[in-house]
């Protein structure tokens, strides 16, 4: 019996020990899944609303947003003043920039599309450019410009979709212009640029307000005042004050402050002082300028309709990797798996070649194969070129004309495409800034300083209004960003937008630089519909970053049930195996950006596959969103701690 005893305990203590060993495997065989959609809590709370969701890229331009919806506005009213904050906080922007936007109109059950986008100006040619030895339009200064945008942009939107007046709506952006606390984001951004700033003469007086101090742009915390933007925009109330008092209607008064700033005294004096620092602009390119009401394009993904603006943004570059994700089963996959991110660079890279190729303005001949680009057999074509367990780095533009009526006019351009662009020499004459090289030896990107490859994915800003009506807004407003030649005594900063076109039709037949052209801008809104209702709305900062990280922020929320704030933080992956849009338009092919936080497994495996890792905290700009719960009739507001960005619901 002693011995039975013994062999029972010793049965017992050996059954432990392999329960215990097996719960050990289990511990460590998970602790191995890699970023699991159980492993990030979120670091904000998600916002919730009944009646209405601010969101955007400053606190206090949030503030402007629920200011305005408190006095009645709806969310294309609240969108405008946040826009129009936005700007006057230089906030990666000015009122100089550029405004895209999305619209979802309950009345119509319609997603409408706000092209809000400069063009080239009289004289700026690919041959122009060369003349001065740039391979590319400048980076920064007068020559970089196209047409303000924004102002536009925010008075189409607010006369044909909004309910306020444009006094209401402006006044927050007024009371800033006045004076508003300085934040340390924007004033370290001055400082860092104010060689760049010292250069243009009514740049440095209202950005280096503490000249020949140690710190002579404003300092954290001081009351930052703008006096010529003051008067700017008081002019644009008047007109409209002015129009009302003598009988025109709310549409007509704004549209009167519309031609004030295009036509009028504003105008006269911004091109005045755009060309006495060198540029291009003439009376003649702000009056034929306009902006452009679109139906925006769209895909739909397992039952979600999802809306991008047409080809002369990268939007529906992202409707194309969803189409080609399509074709595999990503869940199973596992989220950040190496093998989810394997496909998702490779889908990414096969439809950013074709946005480096066939992208531009529709409103130029030829039309580009847009049609093609979105079908979805295209998309399985596209898709069989995913290898299964390597990065293909000579990934090139694919033909979708087959698949649409109509030929190529460019197959030569095709067969004869380098996957790097030109490498010709670039040359920055003096006061002009041109990138020449990649990594650290660009010159003062204005995004530098926080972290390698930010100027990637830094800047634009982002805005998500809805209200309880059903009005829904989605726009990334950018352009005029910190260093910005400011226009005379006008306040406003010019855009540096016309750095996004090429010269040569080698570098992207349907993107050269012409007047009148609209260059293929990153900027890129989104909105999503389910059963014919909006889903989610959601934009992020960042250059060619951007439709990467919305990507991945749809697919955390349809593929793995991420709540809206969860997957705003939720670390990312960016690809840098497509032509930058900005400077030296250079690409990277296999480099990829993952947070710190990667397993090494998933790091292992991703150096097998042939990429060039490297590593963030923090993988993409600031996303914001809004979610819709058709259930329990809320909304629910999400930004991510990546930036500034910050929301408010009622």
């Amino acid at each position: 019996m002693c011995f039975e005893k013994q062999r029972y305990t010793f049965a017992i203590m050996y059954h432990r020990r392999c329960s215990f060993l097996t719960a050990l495997s289990l511990i460590i065989s998970f602790a191995m899944i890699p970023n699991t959609a159980n492993a990030q809590r979120p670091q904000k709370p998600v916002l919730y609303g009944k009646h209405w969701v601010a969101v955007t890229g400053k606190p206090l331009a949030a503030t402007a947003g629920a200011r305005v919806f408190m006095k009645g506005g709806n969310a294309v009213d609240a969108a405008c003043a946040m826009i129009a904050a936005t700007s006057t906080m230089w906030d990666t922007l000015s009122w100089g920039g550029e405004t895209q936007a999305l619209i979802y109109n309950p009345k119509t059950g319609k997603v409408i599309g706000i092209n809000a986008l400069g063009v080239a100006p009289t004289g700026a040619t690919a041959a122009f450019y060369k003349s001065k030895n740039m391979q590319y339009p400048p980076e920064y200064g007068p020559l970089a410009a196209v047409t303000p945008g924004t102002p536009g942009g925010i008075l189409v939107m607010l006369a044909e979709y909004g309910k306020l007046s444009l006094k209401d709506v402006l006044e927050p952006s007024i009371e800033m212009a006045e004076g508003y606390p300085m934040d340390a984001g924007t004033s370290n951004a001055i400082e860092r640029q104010k060689s760049w700033i010292k250069k243009w003469k009514y740049s440095r007086e209202v950005m280096l307000p503490n000249a020949g101090q140690t710190k002579e742009g404003p300092a954290e915390g001081e009351i930052f005042k703008q006096p010529d933007l003051v008067v700017t925009l008081r002019k644009l109330v008047e007109a409209e004050q002015t129009a009302l008092k003598a009988g025109k209607n709310r549409k007509q008064a704004i549209m009167a402050a519309y031609e004030r700033f295009y036509k009028g005294d504003i105008a006269k004096e911004f091109v005045r002082g755009t060309q006495e620092e060198g540029g291009l602009l003439t009376l003649d390119d702000l009056a034929k300028w306009d902006v452009k009401i679109e139906e925006p394009v769209k895909t739909n993904y397992k039952g979600v309709d999802v809306y991008k603006l047409n080809l002369w943004t990268q939007g529906p570059a992202m409707l194309q990797a969803l189409n080609i994700l399509e074709n595999f089963d990503v869940k199973s996959m596992g989220y950040n798996s190496p093998k989810y991110i394997h496909t998702i660079y490779q889908a990414m890279s096969l439809a950013f070649a074709d946005r480096d190729f066939y992208y531009g303005d529709p409103y130029f001949a030829p039309s580009e194969p847009l049609a093609g680009l979105l079908s979805k057999e295209y998309a399985k074509e596209r898709a069989k070129l995913i290898r299964p367990d390597k990065n293909d780095p000579e990934i090139k533009p694919g033909d979708p004309y087959p698949f649409q009526t109509g030929t190529n006019p460019f197959a030569e351009l095709l067969r004869n495409w380098k996957v790097a662009p030109s490498d010709r020499q670039t040359q920055a004459p003096p006061g002009m800034g041109v990138r020449t090289g990649s990594g650290s030896d660009r010159i003062d990107s204005p995004f530098e300083g926080e972290f390698p490859d930010k100027s990637f994915y830094g800047g634009t800003t982002s805005v998500q209004a809805a209200d309880a009506e059903g009005w829904v807004v989605s726009v990334t407003p950018s352009g005029g960003w910190i260093p910005a030649v400011i226009a005379g005594r006008t306040g406003i900063g010019l855009s540096q937008r016309a750095q996004s076109f090429v010269t040569d039709t080698a570098d992207g037949p349907f993107n050269v630089i012409e007047p009148g052209k609209r260059p293929r801008v990153t900027l890129t809104p989104t909105l999503a519909l389910k059963d014919g209702k909006p889903f989610l709305c959601f934009s992020v900062q960042g250059g060619d970053s951007q439709d990467q990280n919305l990507l991945q922020f749809f697919l955390n929320t349809v593929e793995f049930g991420f709540n809206v704030q969860r997957a705003t933080e939720a670390p990312n992956i960016n690809s840098f195996q497509m032509r930058s849009s900005f400077g030296a338009h250079e690409i990277r092919p296999g480099r990829i950006l993952l947070a710190n936080s990667t397993p090494q497994n998933v790091r292992d495996e991703l150096t097998k596959m042939g990429y060039t890792l490297t590593f963030e905290e923090r993988t993409s700009g600031p996303i914001t969103a809004i979610y819709f719960d058709r259930k329990n009739g809320s909304m629910w507001g999400g930004a991510s701690t990546h930036g500034d960005d910050y929301g408010i619901a009622w």
